[in-house]
C-alpha cells in the first residue's frame, strides 16, 4: 500500500483547472531520471504498485516535445508515481501486467500521430518507416492503436478505468470519415469501450481525473469534466442542455447531414462559449463537453519547466527519427487560430494562442547549454507555427462570443492583436545566451502575419534563416486557397520579395522552401496546371510534394467526402480516383523526367497542349527525354513479371506410371472459361520426311 504522504492532494472545489495545475506543479521536482519502462525500474525506486500506467504507440522519449513525457512529468511532479509503457505487444495483454495492477487508472494514446497516418500514404500504400519508433522500424503499434490498447487494459485488470486521449482518440471522438475504410466510422468511445475520452491537450484535464479518483471518485463521477467525452447507456437519457447533432445513422446515409454535423461541430470549439454535443448511434448516446480552457502563462511555464532529461529512455540503442529531428528545438507556444481546414492543429490544441514567458523560454535554453552534446545551435524556436507568440484578440468580451473560424480568414481580423514586438525580443534574448551559436526558426512562418512587421523580417533574415526558410502556401488557385482558408498568392508573392530585400541587405544569399498540396478538395487539373506554370515562372522545384490526406474530423475531409463546403453547402470538385491524384502529383514535378508521360497525359487531358513544346513557357519537351523512356519501360517490364497463364508446368522424376492421374488433370489456365474437347494427352508425332536431292 501507498504511504499517506504520497497520496495526492484534493484541492477545494472552487480552485480552478488552471489553478489546480500551478499549484499541484508548484511541489519540490525529484530528479531527472526517465519514468520507468519496467518493473526492475519501479523497484529501484522503492515502489511496490503504480498510480498510473500511461500506454503509447510511441517510443518512450523524455522531452517536452513528446505527450507521454509531458504527461507523465505532470502527474509524477504532483505526487504520483506514473509508468510508461511504450509500444507494447498487443497481441495479448500479457505486457499490461507488467507493472501490477494500477491503483488509478490506464491512459491509453495512440501516439503523436493517428495510427493510420502513421501507418499508410495518401496513396494508401504502407509506409517504409515510422519517425516514433525506434531505427525508424514500422510495425511497432497496430492500426487503431487506441482500440487495441484499450482492449487489452480492460482484459487485463476487470475494473481499472481505461482513458483514452491523444491525437487519434480526440479527431475520432464523433461519428467520422474513415479515409482507409472509405466509410463513415462510428465514434471511437463505442469500438474501444473507454470509460472516459480526453480531447485536446491534456495536462490539467489528466491531473483532474487523478486527484478525483484519488479521492475516491468514481469515473462516472468525471461526465462533468470539460474536455471530456462519454458513452451513455441505452437507458439513460441525454443531458438537456445539449446541442444534438445528426445521428450517426443520419451521417452515414446523408451526406448532407455529415456536412451539417461537420459544420455545427467546428461551430462549437471556442471554449469560452462551446456548447455541450450530443451524437446518438441507434440508441446510445455520444456525449462531448466543452473544451478545456487555455491554459495560463504561468501553467506553461510550470509545464516546460519540470525535469525532462531531454534524451530517449536508456533502453534503447536505435536512434529514434522524431527525436533527432526536435532534440534542440524549443517550443514557446501552441494553438493556432489560422483555422486551414486541412490541418488538425487548432481542432486538437485550439484557436487561443497559449505563451510561455520569456524567461522560462530562456531557462530551458540555458539547460541546453549545459548538456556536452548540445552543438550550440537552436534547430527550432517556435510552435505550430513560429511567429503567433503571444497574439491573441484584443477584445476578450468579443472573443468570449465569437464563433469564427479563423482569425486570419478571409481578412485578418481588426481585433486580432498581431504585434511581433514579444516574439522579436525573445529572439534577440534567445541567441544572446551564452553558449549559444545560433537560434533557428524551422516551424512554419505565418506570411501574411509577418510582412506586417518589418521589423521581424529583418531579425528572421538577418539572424534565424539557416540558408532556407520553410513557408507553406499550399497553392496558388484562388479557389483553392480560399477552400483552405489560406491567404492569396499575392501574401506569398509579396513576401518572396520582402524576404529577398533583407537577404540581400543583410549580406546573404538565402531561400524560400515553399510547401504545397496536391489533391486538395477545390482542386482540379486546371488548378493544378496554374500551380505548374507558377512553380516554372518563379523556378521552384520542390524535392518533396504533399498529397492531400483526409485526416478524420477535418473540415477538408467532408468536403472530400460529401462534396460539399458544409459551411456553404456549394459543390466541391474532388480527385477522388489514384490515377487523377497521381496526374496532380506529377504536375507538382513537371520537371522530372520520369514524370513526363504523366504530365502529358494531364496537359492533353486539359486541353492545355500548348504547355507541350519546346518554347521557354512549355511545362515539358514535343519529345519525351531518354529517362522518360527508360522509365516507361520499365513500369512495363515490372507490371508484365509473374507467372503467366500458359506456364507450362515441370517434368518430375517420378515413374511413369506413378503419374497416371495427373497426365489426365487439365492443365492449369489451358483454354480457361472455354468449352470445347481437349486434345489428347499424348498426340502421335508426325514423321519428318527427307528432302529429296
Amino acid at each position: 500500500m501507498l504511504d499517506d504522504s504520497l497520496l495526492l492532494p484534493v484541492l477545494p472545489s472552487p480552485t480552478t483547472a488552471d489553478q489546480r495545475l500551478v499549484a499541484a506543479l508548484s511541489a519540490p521536482q525529484g530528479d531527472r531520471r526517465p519514468l520507468p519502462m519496467s518493473a526492475c525500474e519501479c523497484r529501484e525506486r522503492g515502489w511496490h504498485e503504480v498510480d498510473v500506467v500511461f500506454v503509447t504507440g510511441d517510443a518512450y522519449v523524455d522531452h517536452p516535445s513528446f505527450a507521454m513525457a509531458i504527461l507523465g512529468r505532470v502527474l509524477e511532479a504532483a505526487g504520483l508515481r506514473v509508468a510508461i509503457l511504450s509500444q507494447p505487444d498487443w497481441h495479448s495483454c500479457e505486457a499490461w501486467r507488467r507493472f501490477g495492477r494500477p491503483r488509478l487508472f490506464f491512459a491509453i494514446s495512440a501516439g503523436n500521430m493517428d495510427s493510420m497516418i502513421n501507418h499508410y500514404t495518401a496513396n494508401k500504400k504502407v509506409r517504409n518507416d515510422d519517425a516514433y519508433s525506434p531505427g525508424g522500424r514500422i510495425g511497432q503499434r497496430p492500426d487503431r492503436a487506441t482500440l487495441a490498447y484499450c482492449q487489452r487494459a480492460r482484459e487485463a485488470y476487470k475494473g481499472v478505468p481505461v482513458i483514452a486521449g491523444g491525437v487519434e482518440a480526440s479527431l475520432r471522438r464523433l461519428a467520422h470519415y474513415d479515409y482507409w475504410s472509405d466509410k463513415v466510422r462510428r465514434s471511437i468511445l463505442l469500438d474501444c469501450k473507454a470509460d472516459l475520452l480526453l480531447y485536446g491537450m491534456g495536462e490539467d484535464a489528466i491531473l483532474e481525473i487523478a486527484q478525483r479518483l484519488a479521492a475516491g471518485q468514481s469515473v462516472r463521477d468525471l461526465r462533468d469534466m470539460r474536455g471530456a467525452a462519454y458513452a451513455m447507456g441505452a437507458s439513460e437519457s441525454a443531458p438537456d442542455d445539449a446541442l444534438v447533432l445528426p445521428s450517426y445513422e443520419q451521417v452515414c446515409a446523408d451526406k448532407l447531414a455529415f456536412a451539417d454535423a461537420t459544420r455545427l461541430i467546428h461551430l462549437e470549439t471556442n471554449p469560452h462559449n462551446a456548447r455541450r454535443l450530443v451524437q446518438f448511434h441507434d440508441r446510445q448516446a455520444v456525449v462531448v463537453n466543452p473544451p478545456r480552457l487555455p491554459l495560463s502563462q504561468s501553467a506553461m511555464d510550470r509545464i516546460y519547466g519540470l525535469p525532462y532529461t531531454r534524451r530517449p529512455h536508456p533502453v534503447y540503442r536505435e536512434a529514434i527519427p522524431a527525436f533527432e529531428m526536435i532534440r534542440d528545438s524549443v517550443t514557446i507556444m501552441r494553438g493556432c487560430f489560422g483555422g486551414c481546414t486541412f490541418c488538425s492543429i487548432t481542432a486538437h490544441q485550439g484557436r487561443i494562442i497559449q505563451s510561455r514567458s520569456q524567461e522560462s523560454v530562456l531557462a530551458e535554453i540555458q539547460q541546453m547549454t549545459a548538456d556536452p552534446q548540445f552543438s550550440g545551435v537552436v534547430s527550432d524556436i517556435g510552435g505550430p507555427t513560429a511567429n503567433m507568440y503571444e497574439m491573441r484578440c484584443t477584445r476578450p468580451d468579443v472573443e468570449a462570443i465569437c464563433r469564427r473560424q479563423s482569425c486570419v480568414h478571409p481578412t485578418i481580423c481588426k481585433l486580432l492583436g498581431t504585434d511581433h514586438g514579444p516574439l522579436v525580443q525573445l529572439m534577440r534574448a534567445a541567441r544572446d545566451v551564452p553558449g549559444v551559436r545560433k537560434v533557428l526558426v524551422a516551424s512554419g512562418i505565418r506570411m501574411d502575419l509577418a510582412r506586417r512587421s518589418p521589423e521581424y523580417m529583418r531579425e528572421l533574415t538577418r539572424h534565424h534563416v539557416g540558408g532556407q526558410l520553410k513557408v507553406a502556401p499550399e497553392h496558388v488557385d484562388p479557389d483553392v486557397l480560399y477552400l483552405m482558408r489560406k491567404p492569396s498568392n499575392d501574401d506569398f508573392e509579396e513576401f518572396g520579395e520582402a524576404f529577398a530585400v533583407e537577404s540581400r541587405k543583410a549580406g546573404k544569399k538565402q531561400h524560400l522552401v515553399p510547401y504545397f498540396i496536391a489533391s486538395h478538395p477545390g482542386s482540379d487539373l486546371d488548378a493544378m496546371i496554374h500551380l505548374a506554370v507558377f512553380l516554372k515562372q518563379n523556378g521552384y522545384q520542390p524535392d518533396q510534394v504533399q498529397d492531400f490526406i483526409p485526416a478524420p474530423m477535418d473540415v477538408a475531409t467532408a468536403m472530400y467526402y460529401t462534396g460539399l463546403d458544409p459551411f456553404t453547402k456549394k459543390p466541391v470538385h474532388v480527385a477522388r480516383h489514384l490515377r487523377d491524384r497521381k496526374l496532380q502529383r506529377a504536375l507538382m514535378q513537371f520537371f522530372q523526367p520520369e514524370n513526363y508521360f504523366l504530365v502529358r497525359e494531364a496537359l492533353i487531358k486539359a486541353k492545355r497542349t500548348d504547355l507541350i513544346g519546346d518554347g521557354c513557357d512549355c511545362l515539358i519537351p514535343a519529345l519525351p527525354p531518354r529517362e522518360a523512356r527508360q522509365q516507361r519501360r520499365a513500369e512495363a517490364n515490372e507490371a508484365l513479371r509473374g507467372e503467366y497463364v500458359h506456364t507450362i508446368r515441370p517434368r518430375t522424376s517420378e515413374p511413369r506410371g506413378s503419374r497416371k492421374e495427373s497426365r489426365h488433370a487439365p492443365a492449369p489456365g489451358y483454354r480457361p472459361g472455354r468449352p470445347g474437347p481437349r486434345p489428347p494427352a499424348n498426340p502421335p508425332r508426325k514423321k519428318r520426311r527427307r528432302p529429296k536431292h
